[in-house]
């Protein structure tokens, strides 16, 4: 397992695949029980892998206590991650739910407790609730880190123009800065590209990406008659119900024969080349295993170039105009192709 730095306003070194563990505990009525969770983690820990994601509302709070108690005694080897705003309960109610201030303190003091420690490496604010202001989501994250119950804050499924706004009044106002995105992002979901990306490069923000098998039919399990989250869950997921997803898992499985891999590795191998860190949520040990290996895969230019091609999705406006070469030459005077753009550099 190698490590990355997250993102340009931390110097921590996270491993370059996550541990989802939205799988740890039966809450849901579909995951994995103590034992196996417990050999999951130990499988990825063996591996060299230090970051943990979780989250309050995983299997309704058993995915925070489970890792709670694995962790116990070893709490500063790793980066853990969790996230608030849709609460453990499995009926939450108005005050436990949502983006506000009251909600975040309530929820990071009760992940404190199931996780068993004194603070949260990454908090992650789950996703908008559509009411919440920017600037009390952003403070009240700055006023966690200075209490020392969280070390580093970040946005999940936010669209860019919130996340946008969010960092700059942070950098704006001297709160602690917005670390990092977390969006879904595979080779059947890429609307990432058009904003939240770019977004992300331009501001220095770490990116991990969920769901990098895309609900397990990159793996093409599906294709088999297997089960899994597409047939037990039935949320959160994606189905191959398009020409272009088919095309898709047909270059998938055909680099995987060329590189002597499997379409799930090779998946996920395209995801950590595009510079997101993946989420992987396996079940079973047998699965961690497997995806684990994708960190030994290395695929060609060309085999890139193809999954990038048979994965693309339209940009839109403004993209699509100001990427027409007429316009780029315009909009240098005919010389774009001698102008240089500057290097990025991090302090």
């Amino acid at each position: 397992m190698r490590y990355r730095i997250l993102g340009e306003h931390t110097g921590l070194r996270v491993s370059e695949i996550v541990l989802g563990t939205a799988m740890f505990g039966t809450g849901w009525g579909y995951g994995t029980d103590r034992d196996e969770s417990r050999r999951i983690l130990d499988g990825y820990v063996d591996a060299g892998g230090n970051f943990l994601d979780t989250a309050d509302t995983y299997q309704f709070g058993d995915s925070e206590t489970f890792l709670g108690e694995m962790i116990a005694g070893r709490r500063d080897e790793f980066v853990v991650a969790t996230k608030y705003t849709l609460g453990a309960a499995a009926q939450g109610t108005v005050s436990t739910t949502g983006n506000s201030r009251k909600n975040m303190r309530q929820s990071v003091e009760a992940s404190l407790r199931r996780l068993r420690t004194d603070h949260i490496d990454l908090l992650w604010v789950h996703m908008p609730d559509g009411v919440t202001p920017m600037d009390e989501i952003v403070r009240g994250l700055d006023d966690l880190v200075r209490a020392g119950k969280i070390v580093y804050g970040g946005l999940s499924d936010f669209p860019a123009w919130r996340v946008a706004r969010g960092a700059t009044m942070a950098e704006l106002r001297g709160w602690a800065p917005i670390a990092a995105l977390q969006t879904e992002y595979s080779l059947v979901e890429r609307t990432s590209d058009r904003e939240l990306l770019p977004m992300s490069s331009a501001l220095g923000l770490g990116v991990v990406g969920w769901s990098p098998l895309g609900g397990g039919v990159l793996t093409g399990k599906y294709r088999r008659g297997e089960r899994g989250r597409v047939t037990e869950m039935k949320r959160v997921i994606q189905v191959e119900d398009t020409p272009q997803r088919t095309a898709v898992i047909d270059t998938l499985e055909a680099v995987a024969r060329e590189a002597g891999s499997n379409p799930g590795r090779v998946a996920i191998s395209w995801v950590a080349s595009k510079g997101v860190i993946p989420i992987i949520g396996p079940r079973t040990r047998a699965q961690l295993d497997d995806n684990l290996a994708a960190t030994e895969l290395r695929l060609t230019p060309d085999q890139l170039r193809r999954l990038d091609e048979a994965s693309a999705i339209p940009l839109g406006f403004p993209h699509d105009l100001l990427a027409a070469e007429a316009n780029r030459s315009r909009l240098a005077a005919g010389r774009h192709d001698l102008v240089d753009a500057p290097a990025r550099v991090v302090a």
